[in-house]
C-alpha cells in the first residue's frame, strides 16, 4: 500500500526539480534565521542568493553532532519559541542532550512520513497498532503514534517495557501491528515461547522495528517467534525522528525507501567527505528540505550504508541499504578496522548459537584485545541438560569445544582478527527492557 502514491511515484526528473527548489529555499531560510549557518556560509564565501541548489550542495560543509552540543539548547532553531509546537531530545553522552523542535507544520510532515512508512510496512486503515516505543522526550513513541493515527490505525500507546502488560494486551486487544526496538521484539518473542502462549492466541501480522541496528538473524527470530513480517523503520531525532526511511513488507532485506521529497540523502567517504559512487558504502549524510523549526543541512549521521536506485518500481525514491555500523562505532584493533555488526553476520551463518552477543574491547598493557560473548541456543541447552555455561562446563562437552573453535575460526577468516570466544547459556546476556540495547563495550579508555 502507498500512502501518498503521487509523491512516492514522482518521476526522478520531477523529484530533482522539487528537491532543487526546496533546497535553495532552505539555504536562504537558514541564512536569514540561524546565526550558526549565517556565520558558516560567510566563512565559506557562500552567497545564498546565487546558490545553485543540488549542484552546490557539497560546498556547504557538514553539520555534525558537536554543532548541536555547541548550540545547546536552542541555538539551531530558526523560529521564535512561540512558534515551537513541541520539543524532543535524546540523551547526551557528554552531559548535554541533543534538543530538537517542531512547528505545527513540521509535526504534520512528521506524521505524513511515518504514515507512509507504516503503509509500506503493510499497515492498513482500521488495524490496531501496539506502540512499544518509549513516549516522552524520545521521538519514537509520539512519532509513531501520530503517524499511525494519520494512516487511520487504532493506536494502543503502551510505551516501552512492562512485558507482562505487553503480552496481556497482545492477547486481549488483538493488534495486528507491533512497533518496538528489535531487541525488545526478541524479548516478547522469547516470553511468548517461555510462557507457552501459542501464536494462535495473538493476532500480530506486522512488526515495525527500529532505533537500533539489527540483522537478518534477528529478523528471522522475530518473524518466527511472533508470526509477523518484520520491517525496518529508520530515523534520527536530528533530522525528524522515525520515518526518514522504511522497508517495504514485500521487499524485505533489499533496503529502505528514503522519502526524498523531505530528506535529501548523500553517501560520502568516511575519510575524505567526498561523494562515493552509487552503491558504494560510506557515511549517510541527510539534509532536511521542508523542516522549519530546526532545518539541518548536510547532517553527518555517522551511519554506514549505501544508496541505490536499482530496485522495485513500486516507488521511485532511492533505497538505503541496511546499516553496517556507525563510523564512530568502528573498532580499530591491532591495526584492523571492523564493525561489531560483522560479528552479527557470522552469527547468522552459524547453527546452535542465538542472535544475542556482546563484543568487549579491552587493553592488556599496550595490546588491544577483543572478546566475543555469544549464547548457544535453547535447543542445544536442553539437549545437554544445562542451565548455564562456564568455561569449565564448555571443556566438558566436545560439541561445545568444537562450536567455540569453529566460531573463532570464522571470525579470524572473515574479519582477520583473532578474538577470544566465550560461550554463554541462553538467557545469560542482557535483554532489552523496551529501549535500545548496546551490544558493544569498549573498556580500553576506562
Amino acid at each position: 500500500m502507498l500512502f501518498n502514491p503521487e509523491m512516492e511515484r514522482l518521476s526522478l526528473p520531477q523529484l530533482r526539480v522539487l528537491q532543487n527548489e526546496r533546497l535553495k529555499e532552505q539555504v536562504q531560510y537558514v541564512y536569514q534565521r540561524v546565526p550558526f549557518y549565517r556565520q558558516k556560509f560567510d566563512e565559506l564565501g557562500i552567497n545564498p542568493a546565487s546558490f545553485k541548489g543540488l549542484e552546490d550542495l557539497g560546498k556547504l560543509g557538514f553539520t555534525k553532532k558537536a554543532d548541536f552540543r555547541d548550540n545547546y539548547p536552542f541555538g539551531l532553531f530558526a523560529v521564535p519559541q512561540t512558534e515551537v509546537a513541541r520539543l524532543h531530545c535524546s540523551s547526551g553522552t557528554t552531559g548535554k542532550a541533543t534538543v530538537v523542535g517542531y512547528t505545527a507544520d513540521d509535526l504534520q510532515v512528521f506524521a505524513e512520513v511515518v504514515a507512509r512508512s507504516l503503509a509500506a510496512a503493510g499497515c492498513q486503515p482500521g488495524m490496531k497498532l501496539q506502540n512499544a516505543y518509549g513516549y516522552g522526550l524520545f521521538t519514537g513513541g509520539l512519532g509513531i503514534h501520530y503517524g499511525a493515527e494519520k494512516l487511520g490505525l487504532t493506536v494502543i500507546p503502551v510505551s516501552g517495557g512492562s512485558t507482562d502488560r505487553q503480552l496481556q494486551l497482545l492477547q486481549d486487544f488483538q493488534p495486528e501491528v507491533l512497533c518496538a526496538t528489535p531487541s525488545y521484539a526478541q524479548v516478547l518473542a522469547e516470553e511468548l515461547k517461555r510462557r507457552e502462549i501459542p501464536l494462535e492466541a495473538i493476532n500480530l501480522q506486522y512488526a515495525v522495528l527500529g532505533a537500533e541496528p539489527w540483522s537478518e538473524a534477528i529478523r528471522g527470530q522475530v518473524q518466527q517467534g511472533l508470526g509477523v513480517r518484520a520491517t525496518n523503520i529508520y530515523g534520527l531525532s536530528e533530522i525528524m525522528g522515525p520515518g526518514v526511511s522504511q522497508e517495504d513488507a514485500e521487499e524485505r532485506g533489499t533496503g529502505s525507501y528514503i522519502w526524498e521529497d523531505h530528506f535529501y540523502p548523500e553517501i560520502v567517504s568516511q575519510e575524505t567527505g567526498e561523494p562515493v559512487a552509487e552503491g558504494e558504502y560510506g557515511v549517510l549524510v541527510l539534509t532536511t528540505l521542508t523542516k522549519k523549526a530546526m532545518p539541518i543541512l548536510r547532517y553527518w549521521t555517522g551511519d554506514i550504508t549505501n544508496l541505490t536506485y536499482e530496485h522495485s518500481h513500486k516507488r521511485t525514491h532511492v533505497k538505503m541499504g541496511p546499516i553496517r555500523g556507525r563510523a564512530d562505532d568502528m573498532l580499530i584493533i591491532r591495526g584492523v578496522n571492523f564493525f561489531p555488526t560483522q560479528v552479527e553476520d557470522i552469527i547468522s551463518s552459524m547453527e546452535q548459537v542465538s542472535p544475542y552477543y556482546q563484543v568487549v574491547a579491552s587493553r592488556r598493557g599496550s595490546l588491544d584485545e577483543v572478546e566475543v560473548n555469544v549464547e548457544i541456543d535453547e535447543v542445544l541447552m536442553r539437549e545437554l541438560g544445562l542451565e548455564a555455561l562456564t568455561d569449565e562446563v564448555v571443556q566438558q562437552h566436545d560439541c561445545l569445544k568444537t562450536l567455540k573453535g569453529a566460531f573463532a575460526k570464522k571470525i579470524k577468516d572473515n574479519i582477520g582478527l583473532s578474538m577470544k570466544v566465550t560461550l554463554l547459556g541462553f538467557g545469560q546476556l542482557p535483554r532489552s527492557e523496551g529501549g535500545k540495547l548496546s551490544r558493544v563495550k569498549d573498556l580500553r579508555n576506562l
